[in-house]
């Protein structure tokens, strides 16, 4: 019975054979059976053949090939090849998880891509603050881009080309800080403000002390101390009188063979008034000793619309030895420590071997150089913009967005950066929903307002008045995301 069995599986089967000769070996003729099943063991109605479902994942094109993509091939020379193939990746993967068809990989990546090889991103500056830290203070003017571009390359930033000699590095920037501020004998710049103060307490002060009034020992921002600052230089502080008053009796009572300079700090970020006293710097410049005072926000030059802002022309001529100040706050030009003074001191800061460590790069040189030389700055005009002007401009944008809740307010914007606490400048403001906030500062441009009262207020003083039409689509964007 199983023999019948197999021969009625044999007649009820087809064998088919394809035959092949292989041209290299004559008469091999190799045989490769295909077996048929024959239509009497069909079911019923049914087909011989059947459709077979591909699965669109095995469809996603190869990463070569997408690369090859004009798009990618043209941001793989601005961003790197890594980032661009990081992209292609990640959309395979989409691709393959179903979130989109496989003919959108190379579009897909294109639009993942970051418009700058960078991860900062330039930012509309709508809070009314002008100098905001976590947006970069102070932003750079015309002058000051094109010079930082021009010195991208190879410069002669150490180098005097009519001699073939090495030259003083940034020997113009420092001649322009000189020409800007006369009072001042030498000057020398290192990275930040900051560094500034921590290069004067080493070099003049380490293993000695440091006399300064307790009512200006202040934080910096961040969580840093001035304190911990510059006991980390191996300095000690001798702290005299309180924190709301101090004489100059306190100073002269500290005053001894140790110390190593008198400081005078300038408070930023907050105001102490009331029951109040300190000590002017032409007082302290009797006692004997140098007198270094940090004004902190970078005016050069007294400026009326700041009057209770010390500048460094002032404070020179008032006495000191020296003077410490930021180049991105009210100077508004790069981040920069600005040191200015006694000829005598300021070399021996500058040959200092703690001041190779806090040397600026040339695109600061450069930046600063023209901040110094141009035309007036950014923060300047910011600090100056016309409040008629501006409510005009706020006026033409609720106009415009009318349809979103948009209101016209009136706005106090501040100097920021630690520059003249406790000064406002009348403004006006856009005011919208808070809703719209988050959508703005993630949208392209980012732009970032301020929440008062449970409204968002877009202050257009640090804005350009040329990127209102930006500023406007921005919101409108904002608002179908919400």
């Amino acid at each position: 019975m199983l023999s019948e069995a197999f021969g009625r599986l044999v007649r009820s089967t087809v064998f088919k054979t394809d035959v092949a000769r292989d041209p290299g070996q004559a008469g091999s003729i190799p045989v490769r059976l295909r077996q048929t099943t024959t239509a009497t063991q069909l079911p019923p109605h049914s087909s011989p053949f059947r459709e077979v479902s591909v699965d669109p994942r095995r469809r996603v094109p190869r990463t070569d090939a997408v690369l090859a993509d004009a798009r990618l091939v043209a941001a793989a020379a601005t961003l790197g090849a890594g980032q661009v193939k990081a992209a292609v990746t990640a959309a395979q993967d989409r691709a393959r998880r179903g979130e989109i068809t496989p003919e959108a990989v190379a579009d897909s990546a294109v639009a993942a891509l970051p418009g700058l090889c960078a991860s900062l991103r330039p930012v509309i500056n709508a809070t009314g603050v002008v100098l905001h830290t976590n947006l970069g203070r102070a932003p750079l003017s015309a002058a000051a881009v094109d010079a930082l571009v021009a010195a991208a390359g190879h410069t002669d930033v150490e180098l005097d080309l009519a001699t073939g000699r090495r030259a003083r590095r940034g020997r113009g920037t420092i001649q322009a800080l000189r020409a800007a501020v006369p009072e001042a004998a030498a000057v020398h710049v290192v990275n930040n403000g900051a560094a500034a103060l921590v290069l004067a307490a080493t070099a003049l002060a380490a293993g000695r002390e440091i006399v300064v009034s307790r009512g200006e020992l202040v934080e910096i921002g961040d969580g840093f101390r001035l304190p911990d600052l510059l006991e980390s230089t191996g300095a000690r502080l001798r702290e005299v009188g309180t924190t709301n008053r101090s004489a100059l009796a306190d100073y002269a009572a500290a005053v001894g063979p140790d110390t190593g300079f008198v400081l005078k700090v300038h408070p930023s970020n907050f105001v102490i008034s009331g029951f109040t006293a300190s000590v002017p710097v032409a007082d302290l410049a009797t006692l004997g000793v140098p007198v270094v005072v940090d004004i902190g926000s970078g005016l050069l030059a007294a400026d009326p619309l700041l009057p209770g802002e010390p500048d460094a022309a002032s404070t020179l001529r008032a006495g000191a030895a020296l003077v410490t100040a930021s180049g991105d706050k009210l100077l508004g030009g790069p981040q920069a420590g600005l040191l200015l003074g006694d000829a005598e001191l300021v070399e021996r800061l500058r040959r200092h071997p703690l001041a190779r460590a806090l040397r600026v790069d040339k695109l600061t040189l450069a930046a600063l150089e023209a901040t110094l030389r141009g035309p007036r700055s950014p923060t300047w005009a910011a600090l100056r913009a016309d409040p008629a002007t501006l409510r005009v401009r706020v006026k033409e944008l609720c106009r415009v967005l009318g349809d979103l809740d948009a209101e016209i307010v009136a706005s106090a914007a501040v100097v920021g950066g630690g520059g003249a606490p406790g000064l406002e400048l009348d403004s006006w403001a856009l005011s919208l929903p808070e809703r719209l906030a988050a959508p703005l500062r993630s949208g392209d441009p980012p732009v970032v307002g301020r929440i008062e009262r449970g409204r968002l207020l877009l202050d257009p003083r640090c804005v350009p008045a040329e990127l209102d039409a930006v500023l406007a689509s921005a919101v409108r964007r904002a608002a179908t995301c919400t």
